[in-house]
């Protein structure tokens, strides 16, 4: 096994790393962990080891989306419901 001696640093949002640590913490990974497999992934196959695309959707897929970030911001107000069945039951009385 080679010698770890080069250091890295980056900066990030304290809330992404955060997330992140919490995330491979239940992979059993430490953040500087997944970012060396993410990099020894990135040499062995001589690039980003995961299809890196701007996503496409349809225009009702890209509305109900922005409306999902509108209630979600705040912006729409959206109904609630105590259960499925209480949903059901408004949608069967329209």
């Amino acid at each position: 096994m080679a010698v770890k001696a080069a250091n890295f640093n980056m900066r990030m949002e304290e809330q992404k790393k955060a997330d992140a640590e919490a995330l491979y913490r239940t992979l059993g990974l430490t953040l500087p962990q997944a970012i060396n497999m993410f990099i020894s992934q990135s040499l062995l196959v001589g690039g980003i080891p995961f299809d890196v695309r701007i996503p496409r959707f349809n225009q009702e897929t890209e509305e109900t989306m922005q409306e999902a970030r509108d209630i979600a911001s705040g912006k729409v107000e959206s109904k609630a419901y105590h259960s499925a069945g209480e949903l059901f039951e408004e949608l069967d009385a329209e």
